[in-house]
């Protein structure tokens, strides 16, 4: 929903919704996200950039680690280690999608750690969607060796070093009050690097194989970009590599993913890893995790264009709560109307309603 003070409210069923503000730094194009899910409100930053003829959204931290933490969750450590998440089998989620997921054993690096952080999290926000009654859940196999197969997360771990490298050097840039490239942070390095990528799905999404059939990819799924699409194309293949079964896409379906899609997934990753980050940085040197060195100590700099922004929404939650209301007395508005409509287009073929319903100050709703 666009407002008429320039905001947007979004707001998904079941999943987190936001209120975003743009601004303005160094002539680039910044909005500050204020997130609400579960109770719990957050704020991220993102950065416009065009590309393909395409605006697309990249993830700008709002704050960097520094250069000897990084270098600490880059490099192996120095001997595996085990680490108890605190959940099991009892835990909802993890009961639920058993078939698909088990953590490491050990753990020889912070991105296989952050590899099932990451998992862990996008299963956990799938189960609790699917909870909240607004998505059907697809229910793995039972028993047998995990869909999600240690291959493939080798894979995701491979991609966790190459995000964690990038942003390294991007708080050395920060560091220096150098602007961060959102080409660089963004899929456009991915699409021309020559080599193959990973992207790890986020939430629900309908997507098409080669022949137009749909089907969907959801949180934790997994797809990899082997070849990138022609210099004019506005959509990628990527091939499945795990989902967690029927109705979706199945595993070497090669599915075609709009770019604008891409982007988000790999936003997701970021996301994920720096919050990752931050809670391994809390736990370091505790529950079987080694400790950090002590240049790696020390509070996290804030990113400049963080610094610059809007101030965080007030009450980000009651502005998404409201958005729901509007948008559910729509959809009833228009299944109300639905028999009459059908009827006018059996009596005018071609014949298309719109219920176009005034949104007052926060803006409009209109549902065809």
């Amino acid at each position: 929903m666009e407002r008429h003070d320039g905001s947007r409210v979004f707001s998904e069923r079941g999943r987190r919704g936001y209120v975003g503000r743009g601004y303005n730094y160094h002539g680039h194009d910044f909005e500050r996200r204020s997130y609400f899910y579960h109770g719990h409100s957050y704020d991220r930053f993102y950065r416009g950039y065009g590309y393909r003829g395409l605006m697309l959204n990249v993830y700008a931290p709002g704050f960097y680690f520094r250069p000897a933490f990084y270098g600490w969750a880059y490099n192996p450590w120095a001997a595996p280690i085990a680490f108890g998440w605190g959940w099991g089998a009892a835990t909802p989620w993890v009961g639920f999608y058993g078939g698909y997921f088990h953590p490491y054993a050990v753990y020889p690096s912070a991105a296989f750690w952050l590899t099932d952080y990451m998992i862990s999290q996008d299963l956990a926000a799938a189960y609790a969607a699917h909870q909240d009654g607004a998505e059907q859940a697809a229910a793995p196999p039972e028993g047998g060796q995990p869909v999600l197969t240690p291959e493939v997360k080798q894979m995701i771990a491979d991609e966790v070093r190459n995000q964690l490298a990038l942003e390294n050097a991007e708080a050395g840039q920060n560091a220096q009050q150098q602007d961060v490239d959102p080409g660089s942070s963004g899929i456009a390095r991915l699409l021309s690097d020559g080599r193959p990528h990973v992207f790890v799905a986020g939430g629900n999404l309908d997507v098409t194989d080669a022949s137009g059939q749909e089907c969907a990819v959801s949180d934790g799924d997994t797809l990899q970009l082997r070849e990138p699409p022609p210099s004019d194309a506005t959509a990628a293949n990527l091939v499945v590599l795990s989902s967690k079964g029927n109705p979706e896409c199945q595993i070497q379906l090669t599915v075609s993913i709009q770019l604008t899609d891409l982007q988000e997934m790999q936003n997701h990753m970021r996301e994920t890893i720096d919050q990752g980050l931050q809670d391994l940085q809390a736990k370091q040197g505790t529950g079987g995790l080694p400790a950090a060195p002590a240049s790696a100590a020390g509070p996290a700099a804030p990113a400049a264009y963080a610094a610059v922004a809007p101030p965080p929404e007030p009450n980000p939650g009651a502005d998404i709560q409201a958005a729901d209301q509007q948008s559910d007395q729509a959809e009833k508005e228009v299944t109300r109307k639905r028999p009459r409509i059908q009827a006018g287009r059996q009596a005018r073929p071609g014949f298309t309603r719109c219920a176009c319903r005034p949104g007052g100050s926060s803006g409009s709703t209109s549902v065809c």
